[in-house]
């Protein structure tokens, strides 16, 4: 069992930046991917930023150029970097762990970014 837990989540204005980190509580495979996914009321679920365990990131469109995702294997821990932030940003974001084949599929308990004036 993989527990995954998210920190760095906040208030925070338009324009301004958050960083959040994931960090994995047990060994996980080294072939995986790790991703950030966000929740806004009302909405379902939406990959934000994944990044496989080469390292390759992909990003959702309305990210694109202000948010990076990176990861350090060694800690297994994942991150965030969210500049740049509109309103439209503001969710629940989850951290979330799984195989290529999606047989593993692990998520952290959510983290809430507010972006507002």
């Amino acid at each position: 069992q993989v527990q995954l837990t998210e920190s760095g989540g906040g208030l925070v204005q338009p324009g301004g930046s958050l960083r959040l980190s994931c960090a994995a509580s047990a060994r996980i495979f080294s072939v995986n991917v790790m991703g950030w996914y966000r929740q806004a009321p009302g909405k379902e679920r939406e990959l934000v930023a994944a990044i496989t365990s080469d390292g390759s990131a992909n990003y959702a469109d309305p990210v694109k150029g202000r948010f990076t995702i990176s990861r350090d294997n060694a800690k297994n821990t994942l991150s965030l970097q969210m500049n740049s932030l509109k309103p439209e940003d503001t969710a629940v974001y989850y951290c979330n762990y799984r195989t290529y084949s999606w047989a593993l599929n692990y998520w952290g308990q959510g983290t809430q970014v507010t972006v507002s004036s």
